[in-house]
């Protein structure tokens, strides 16, 4: 009995799990490894991780289970800055400068927020410059 088990754990390498549960779910690996991450949720920030961490010194593909837990952390970040913004401003709005009190104290993302919102503010500008030439040129 233990070398039919054997002879079967030999064949049986893992790759034919995903094969059946693509026929069954009509599920790719992919689709499949996406929605089983917590709580069978979305990854969101999955390829913007990945090009992040190559960025910064990280292999070209990094590990799913090192994005995944860079991801779990990025949404719980946001989702305690979101909270304490609507703790700190106007009940049921987030607003930017709710955001900046909360950062306030750390310079360099107060810096970064603020550089941000500048450039922001350059990109409308130039947006309506653009559309004011494009349209009065016809």
């Amino acid at each position: 009995m233990a070398a039919a088990d054997d002879s079967f754990d030999q064949q049986n390498d893992g790759d034919d799990f995903f094969q059946y549960e693509e026929e069954e779910t009509g599920e790719t690996q992919s689709e499949a490894a996406i929605s089983s991450g917590t709580g069978g949720r979305k990854r969101l920030f999955s390829k913007e991780l990945r090009c992040m961490m190559y960025g910064f010194g990280d292999d070209q593909n990094p590990y799913t289970e090192s994005v995944d837990l860079l991801e779990d952390l990025v949404i719980e970040f946001i989702t305690q800055m979101t909270q304490r913004a609507m703790e700190v401003g106007r009940s049921g709005r987030v607003q930017v400068e709710d955001v900046m009190y909360l950062v306030r104290k750390d310079k360099r993302k107060y810096a970064r927020v603020h550089d941000l919102l500048n450039m922001n503010e350059e990109l409308k500008k130039a947006r309506k410059a653009f559309d004011e030439v494009k349209y009065a040129g016809v």
